[in-house]
């Protein structure tokens, strides 16, 4: 019989032997034996980082779409008739009365729709009524001089509704102003309406071809009072504000402080074009103004749409098939956006970005006026919206019930800002200072409004006078 010890030891060399064959077989971190073959390292690649300058927009392969481009290629606009000419005068007693700014509103007459062609004569007041009457001599027509406006037929005191409408047009809303006045709500509300559709013929008719350098565009909303008090989150707040219909577009020129075009419509970009669409309208052939907008990217397909053109860019290769025709936007366009980062609800980072154009030519065009690139003048008009329309107002009880409603009072405050309120950076120096009666100082400046800047009139519009005028259906030859 073998001795235990025996079996002790041969226990022990196992256990070494399996320590010798563990550590020969454990990868080491050391150098590697030479006796096994060593595969040549390859260098780790670096990844490649981005470059943050502005790459070029290298165009699109198709004309965005424009709706109402494409209504107006569909419904051309039909043109004026033929100016008739002047009737030549007669023997009779000098006219009195001014009647250049009237015109004949018959159908069946030649000179229908021409001012100061001296087809009118004033024939007093029929039957000792407050408006006066005109006598067509080429149709033998008679008309009053209210005919066309929202005074036409009705037994209302005209400084009632001047003043209810002033009201309107300074912020107070539409049942307050029926408790000051004392007039029914549906009455005011009545006004409100029929103004609204003259108004917005007195805008398209003087806000034409007009010359601006630079435009400022923005949109503005409604806050919703559920993202205040914490019961709805941020994106759900988002994905909301993108579908009310209540945002409110404008397009400001900072330097005359012309409001040129305002709608109402959702935050989209068949709404961009829409609004881009009008402002080419307003504007004059060939002008090509200097855009600022936010970081909204509507904005820029909407101005790529009017202001591009078809270009056929260059071969690279000598062989295979020509490059496909390229829009792209014309060469004096410039285009610059202020793109701003928030950080609950507060602005961290604000970031000036070249969208068509080089920042040259874009400070170049700024340094002129001594500005840089923001957006601060049609946010500020932000401001004066709320406090002018009621119906955009924060938290306040008078927000309008559908779009029509806030369209009716947008057409009030546009012609409103641009005729008649005067703007305290617009004013002028008088040549020589004008005493006043009193013991009051003399006056050094004369009030002066954005349209008066941009010389589209040459006086201070008063609510009475716009509300009075007869807007011609069609425009009219320059010097009449």
């Amino acid at each position: 019989m073998m001795p235990p010890l025996f079996f002790y030891q041969l226990a022990l060399l196992g256990l070494l032997w399996l320590c010798v064959m563990l550590h020969l077989a454990w990868p080491s971190r050391g150098p590697v034996s030479s006796r096994w073959p060593v595969a040549p390292e390859t260098p780790v690649k670096s990844r490649r980082k981005r470059s943050n300058e502005a790459t070029p927009f290298g165009g699109l392969t198709y004309k965005p779409p424009c709706a109402l481009c494409a209504h107006e290629a569909s419904h051309p606009t039909p043109l004026a008739p033929v100016r008739p000419a002047p009737m030549s005068p007669t023997n009779r007693r000098p006219r009195e009365v001014d009647t250049s700014r009237h015109f004949c509103p018959h159908a069946t007459c030649d000179y229908r729709g021409w001012v100061g062609l001296g087809n009118l004569r004033a024939n007093g007041h029929p039957s000792g009524g407050p408006w006066r009457q005109f006598h067509c001599t080429s149709c033998e027509g008679y008309f009053l001089e209210t005919h066309g406006t929202i005074f036409h037929g009705k037994r209302v005191a005209v400084e009632l509704m001047v003043r209810v409408l002033a009201c309107l047009a300074e912020g107070l809303g539409i049942r307050a102003t029926a408790r000051v006045f004392e007039v029914d709500a549906n009455t005011v509300l009545q006004w409100l309406v029929e103004a609204a559709e003259q108004l917005r013929t007195f805008s398209r008719y003087f806000l034409c071809d007009v010359h601006v350098k630079q435009l400022q565009l923005d949109e503005l909303y409604a806050v919703l009072r559920e993202v205040k008090a914490g019961d709805l989150s941020a994106d759900e707040a988002i994905k909301r504000l993108e579908r009310s219909p209540s945002w409110v577009w404008t397009a400001l020129d900072p330097e005359n402080k012309l409001l040129l075009v305002v709608d109402v419509g959702t935050r989209s970009l068949e709404m961009a074009q829409r609004v881009v669409h009008h402002l080419v309208q307003v504007l004059a052939p060939g002008c090509m103004p200097l855009f600022l907008t936010d970081g909204f990217r509507a904005y820029m397909t909407a101005i790529l749409t009017h202001f591009g053109q078809w270009r056929q860019p260059e071969r690279r290769q000598d062989k295979g098939p020509m490059p496909k025709p390229r829009w792209l936007p014309l060469p004096a366009l410039l285009y610059a956006q202020v793109v701003k980062s928030y950080r609950r609800r507060r602005i961290v980072a604000v970031k000036h970005r070249v969208v068509f154009g080089t920042m040259e030519r874009v400070k170049q065009v700024l340094s002129a006026c001594g500005r840089q690139i923001n957006t601060a003048f049609v946010e500020r008009l932000n401001l004066s919206i709320r406090q002018h329309i009621a119906a955009v107002g924060r938290r306040v009880s008078t927000l309008c019930k559908g779009e029509a409603g806030l369209r009716q009072q947008l057409a009030l405050y546009h012609v409103y800002y641009n005729f008649c309120l005067p703007h305290a950076s617009l004013r002028q120096p008088m040549p020589q200072p004008v005493h006043t009666k009193g013991t009051g100082s003399a006056k050094h400046w004369r009030p002066c409004t954005p349209a008066m800047a941009a010389g589209l009139t040459e006086h201070v519009w008063s609510l009475r006078e716009v509300l009075l005028y007869r807007v011609p259906p069609w425009p009219q030859p320059v010097g009449v």
